[in-house]
């Protein structure tokens, strides 16, 4: 059975989505990403649109304003549900992370 697109988040996909929590543009995304992540994430503008096109067409986001070739994105319901559930997706590796190393549930 095929993967269902978006099921799992690449970290550049997850930082965009967080980013997009308020209206932004996609200069301020690629600005905002870097802000969060103090630099350790980067997102390029090539990503970022092929991205953003991709969250467009899965309804994830929506453009609030287009001045020029300027956009704005702001996350839709159903960008906030993929990114909770990312989010959760992430809290429990790293439990099991924690609980591995910490000899609770394995071999290491």
């Amino acid at each position: 059975m095929a993967r269902e697109k978006f099921q799992t988040l690449t970290e550049q996909m997850f930082y965009i989505l967080l980013c997009l929590g308020e209206e932004r543009c996609g200069a301020d995304v690629m600005a905002q990403v870097s802000a969060v992540t103090h630099g350790r994430v980067a997102v390029g503008p090539g990503t970022l649109y092929a991205l953003l096109e991709s969250f467009l067409h899965e309804g994830m986001i929506r453009e609030t304003a287009a001045q020029g070739r300027k956009r704005s994105y702001i996350l839709t319901d159903k960008g906030w549900e993929t990114l909770e559930n990312e989010y959760r997706r992430l809290s429990l590796v790293a439990e099991d992370y924690r609980r591995v190393v910490a000899g609770e549930g394995g071999n290491a």
